[in-house]
């Protein structure tokens, strides 16, 4: 022991080690060696010696290769494939100029391959006009989209071209960028009218394939040594590789780029140029999923998106079949029917595709709509007609929700997602909160009643992901609820503008993957897939005992707050078109049961459509261009054209006719609300009259007179005025509500010192967003609008009215008029205004306000199917962001006992702050329509005190003031009891709300034949509590009813319920949406 030699060590083994150093080595310095990676693939003064110049092997443009001959489309039309063909085309070349914006040209291109390019491995049409275009064979068949400006201009030529002869393809060129044709660098400004584009390139490319892929693999590796943490080998490796690659290459020598691939497996693997490389075994936690957003209108208008959608899904199918890892995702059914009518080549292809799974319906909605503004009535039909023409062309609903670019969500959404069959939603928007940080990124999503669906936002932040390195590291390193799952969606692909996914993001991914399983420590990302399958996972980890945290109500949007006001026309055209379908259905319904009318099921449907297209979330909100409000102003006026023409039908058949001076016949009025009314009606020029009853058909009487006037009003001393009713005092002094006294409560309604209806004018200047936003620091700049002179404009025994002109500047005025009419004893009284404005300013924000004896920490806003309730204080970051929220016909500051209500036609911004209530009235942004708003406007608000708590006092009323009595004539035709009897009633709880009474949509007598018949006719009814409180109510009916369900939104029965004598009882729980069906026999 210890001194003995040991028998191994008797041998000595020979180091190949050198004893002596060769040369100094010194240490690679860092940031050098990672900017020499870009150098070597990028553009600039080594382009010519770097990869960049081995991509293409041969390259043939002009004649006799390339013929370019052109139809200049004139009148910014946009014709047929065979229209355009049967002109003229007249000889054209690289370098001509082509425009105006938004015109269209057709290029008739008639190819020769060159001889020496014919045995190439891969030969494409490289076309660049920096505009969009569109590929078609020579018989009218779409076959690719072009996007311009060095992206997606290539189109692979087909081998059956390599035969030396002459062929003829055409491009389709738009005159339009991808983002429009804004001036200059800023997307969001103005278009431009004049825009021209040079068609700088039409050539025939032999493209060097190991080139293109060696590109690709560097571009990775280099991400992964620019992006990876310094203190790790997986960065150092990447940095020695790609350095590695770039000294193997040899400019000019073909076999080196292959010597640099294999140098480039050392680091992502063999398997990166197949989709093999997603057959590993390793699990992935990263799913990418093609998609490309289109905005149904944006920066353009909805013509142009129609051509998008061709040229961009068209783009898809060629890509699914030389990839078979791609699966591609697409929302928005009038799309798809977009699709189906113009183009039906592309839309078959699409077809096929479905059924092989690789592309893939998703959102069941009409389009990707706005949820901030729409009724509750049209997002139940964004998703009924969504979920309809889905399952009527592809046979399946979809399961997901998809909604990643719109302006916020609001508290209902879950609970009409499960509803229309889908317990999932996707979304991303809230990434792009201005103050505070959404806490997650998977978890429950919970609605005002208690439903859920399961969320998803995409870590990523973003649903036009470029599939980068980036892209999938942040996938896991903003993901914020690991706790619960780590996985998640990479969403990716050129969207907005459309185009979707191209070559190099699915070439990039699969390096990502191989990286992923060679080297490791970037997540790891998978392929094959579709949204549904990820949320199969994510419900079975669910059902096997993982707990999502859970958000309950809106996911409020900490931007684009000013979308609650801009395009105010737009917006009241959506409130009237709403309004005027509930009448239609409700009517056409009576009609169509009782008699023999026949349901307008077309012409409803088409009205449906229409309006639910332009509640896309660029087009409702306000921030589209100019031309996008041209054409939804058209599609509003045909819309009110064919509304008008049903309703006048239907009065006829039931023995109505307008009201006129020269009144013949009984005077009765059309109410379509489903609870009694007692209200003043104009029936001639200094006459009035009183509507009461219920039913759909009230009788009119002649207003009463009587010795001590109903209302009055008076000058109480110069410049101020006294309004007065039995229930109401008010006083005016210099157009503002200095006093609203309520007699009956014996309460002062305006704080001491307050101006209610005071107008006021704020600096409207956002950080960026002109039309979408409205930054906190607006308010710092409020300014009271001074106003002239008031005078009694009305005083007559049943109203009574002062009006007051305000100047707002040296183009604008305001003129407010202040009305109170006569009191119904169990009516609620409220003051009136009205206001016409003339409006020609530049970035300002004209609102009203309302300063109230009220106190609450919590201001109470309707919503669809509901109530909201919002902070009034700024006691955090979350509080102050609601410094501007949404609303629809009220918002409402009560206490215990007391409280007032604003209620509004077609206005949608409000905020709260402590007892200052302030509507929104008009902005004046200058992008991306430098003419939003301006011109003349007719707004009506009311404010409506109320004792007791809020109640179906303020829900009722606000209905009634968006929907006024229509006064009509008996003829000698009319059928009285026919006409007056309601056979539909809902009796009850005040809270319940018949809101919808419709025909079924599958009536033997009503259907269009998109899904299967239902035998017999059926009515169906939307009720919903809208208070926030369990309630019972009946249903009560004169109708032969054979069967009653409930149903879901889609008219699915659910339950059968018990009919007795014509009554239904029913129990809704708090904020619960509700349908059902009655079966007549």
């Amino acid at each position: 022991m210890g001194g003995e030699s040991h028998p191994l060590r008797a041998k000595s083994t020979k180091s190949t080690y050198p004893q002596l150093s060769a040369h100094p080595v010194g240490q690679w310095i860092p940031n050098i060696y990672k900017d020499r990676i870009g150098a070597f693939y990028g553009t600039g003064q080594y382009e010519t010696k770097n990869l960049r110049a081995m991509m293409h092997e041969g390259v043939a443009s002009g004649e006799p290769h390339i013929k370019l001959s052109v139809y200049d489309v004139p009148n910014l039309e946009r014709p047929s494939f065979d229209d355009a063909i049967s002109h003229e085309f007249k000889p054209t070349r690289i370098g001509e100029l082509f425009g105006p914006s938004w015109s269209t040209h057709w290029f008739r291109v008639q190819i020769t391959i060159p001889s020496e390019l014919r045995k190439k491995e891969h030969l494409e049409l490289h076309w660049d006009a920096n505009n969009e275009g569109l590929v078609w064979t020579d018989d009218g068949k779409p076959l690719q989209g072009l996007t311009g400006g060095g992206e997606r201009i290539e189109w692979v030529i087909p081998d059956s071209f390599r035969d030396g002869k002459e062929h003829t393809i055409y491009i389709e060129m738009a005159c339009n960028g991808m983002f429009g044709n804004a001036p200059g660098g800023d997307s969001i400004q103005p278009p431009d009218p004049n825009k021209y584009f040079q068609l700088a390139k039409a050539e025939i490319v032999a493209v060097n394939l190991d080139a293109r892929q060696l590109h690709v693999d560097i571009w990775i590796i280099g991400d992964a040594a620019r992006e990876f943490p310094t203190d790790s080998w997986e960065q150092h490796k990447a940095l020695t590789v790609a350095n590695k690659v770039i000294d193997s290459f040899e400019l000019g020598n073909k076999e080196s780029l292959k010597t640099c691939r294999k140098v480039a497996q050392e680091y992502i693997g063999t398997l990166v140029d197949s989709s093999k490389v997603y057959d590993t075994e390793t699990e992935p936690i990263v799913y990418g999923i093609g998609h490309c957003h289109i905005d149904t209108c944006w920066l353009w208008p909805f013509r142009e998106t129609r051509r998008k959608v061709a040229r961009s899904w068209s783009n898809q199918c060629d890509l699914l079949d030389r990839y078979p890892e791609h699966r591609f995702t697409a929302s928005q059914a009038q799309q798809y029917k977009w699709l189906e009518t113009i183009y039906p080549y592309a839309f078959d292809r699409v077809k096929e595709k479905v059924k092989q799974g690789t592309f893939q319906p998703v959102g069941g909605s009409w389009v990707e709509h706005d949820t901030n503004m729409p009724s509750g009535e049209s997002l139940v039909r964004q998703f009924l007609y969504g979920q309809r023409y889905f399952e009527s062309r592809f046979g399946t609903r979809c399961k997901t929700f998809w909604l990643p670019d719109t302006f916020g969500y609001s508290s209902q959404l879950p609970q009409l997602c499960r509803l229309a069959g889908m317990n999932r939603f996707f979304t991303q928007k809230l990434s792009w909160n201005n103050i505070n940080k959404f806490p997650h990124t998977t978890f429950n999503w919970v609605s005002l009643d208690g439903s859920q669906v399961m969320c998803h936002m995409a870590p990523a932040e973003t649903y036009t992901a470029e599939a980068d390195f980036g892209d999938v590291k942040r996938s896991v390193t903003q993901h914020k609820s690991m706790d619960q799952d780590e996985t998640s969606l990479l969403v990716f692909g050129k969207g907005d503008g459309g185009g979707g996914p191209t070559f190099m993001h699915l070439e990039k991914l699969r390096r990502c993957r191989g990286m992923s399983d060679k080297t490791g420590l970037l997540p790891r990302v998978h392929m094959g897939q579709s949204v549904d399958d990820f949320f199969d996972r994510l419900e079975n980890k669910i059902a096997a005992g993982t707990d999502l945290v859970t958000w309950y109500g809106e996911l409020y949007f900490e931007l684009h707050r000013g979308t609650y006001t801009t395009q105010a026309n737009n917006k009241r055209n959506n409130r009237k078109t709403e309004n005027m379908l509930r009448d239609i259905e409700l009517l056409a319904t009576t009609a169509s049961i009782k008699g023999d009318y026949k349901y307008p099921k077309k012409e409803i449907d088409d009205m449906w459509e229409s309006m639910l297209l332009c509640q896309f979330h660029d087009c409702l909100p306000g921030s589209s261009i100019e031309m996008a409000y041209d054409e939804s102003d058209e599609i509003y006026a045909e819309v009110f054209a064919t509304g008008k023409k049903i309703l006048k039908d239907i009065h006829k058949t039931l023995g109505l006719r307008p009201a006129s001076n020269q009144q013949s016949g009984e005077l009765l009025a059309i109410n379509t609300m489903p609870w009694p009314r007692k209200e003043l009606v104009d029936i001639a020029p200094g006459q009035c009259g009183v509507s009461c009853g219920t039913g759909n058909v009230l009788n009119v009487r002649k207003f009463k007179v009587s010795q001590k006037p109903a209302v009055t009003v008076k000058e109480a001393k110069k410049g101020v005025f006294v309004l007065e009713n039995e229930q109401l005092r008010v006083q005016v002094e210099a157009g503002s509500i200095t006093s609203l006294f309520d007699r009956a409560a014996e309460r002062e309604v305006i704080p001491k010192g307050g101006k209610a209806n005071q107008l006021v004018i704020f600096d409207d200047k956002p950080l960026y967003w002109q039309a979408w936003d409205v930054e906190v620091f607006h308010l710092d700049s409020r300014k009271e609008l001074p106003s002239g002179r008031t005078t009694i404009s009305e005083d007559s025994q049943h109203r009574v009215s002062v009006v007051t002109d305000t100047k707002i500047s040296e183009d604008s005025w305001i003129k407010t008029t202040i009305s109170l009419s006569a009191a119904f004893e169990k009516y609620q009284s409220y003051v009136e205004v009205s206001a016409e404005v003339e409006w020609h300013e530049s970035m300002k924000f004209l609102k009203v306000e309302f300063p109230v004896d009220v106190r609450n920490t919590e201001a109470s806003y309707e919503t669809q199917y509901g109530i909201v309730r919002r902070p009034t204080h700024y006691n955090t970051t979350w509080d102050m962001a609601k410094f501007e929220v949404c609303c629809h016909k009220f918002a409402d500051l009560s206490e215990h006992g007391y409280g007032v209500s604003i209620l509004n036609d077609s206005k949608y911004g409000f905020a709260t702050c402590g007892n200052l209530m302030r509507l929104s009235l008009l902005r004046a942004p200058k992008a991306p329509d430098a003419h939003a708003d301006m011109g003349r406007h007719h707004i009506r608000w009311a404010i409506l005190p109320h004792q007791g708590d809020l109640d179906s006092t303020t829900v009722r009323t606000a209905y009634n003031f968006n929907n006024p009595i229509t006064l009509f004539e008996a003829t000698p035709a009319t059928d009285a009891a026919f006409v007056r009897d309601l056979p539909i009633k809902l009796t009850g709880s005040t809270s319940l709300i018949l809101d919808t009474v419709k025909r079924g949509e599958d009536d033997e007598d009503v259907s269009r034949g998109e899904l299967s018949k239902r035998a017999g006719k059926s009515v169906i009814l939307r009720i919903y509590e809208s208070l926030g409180g369990k309630s019972r109510g009946t249903i009560e009916t004169s109708l032969d009813v054979k069967k009653v369900w409930k149903t879901n939104i889609l008219e699915d029965d659910l339950e059968e319920l018990r009919i007795d004598k014509g009554q239904v009882e029913i129990t809704l729980r708090p904020f619960e949406v509700a349908t059902f069906r009655l079966q007549l026999s």
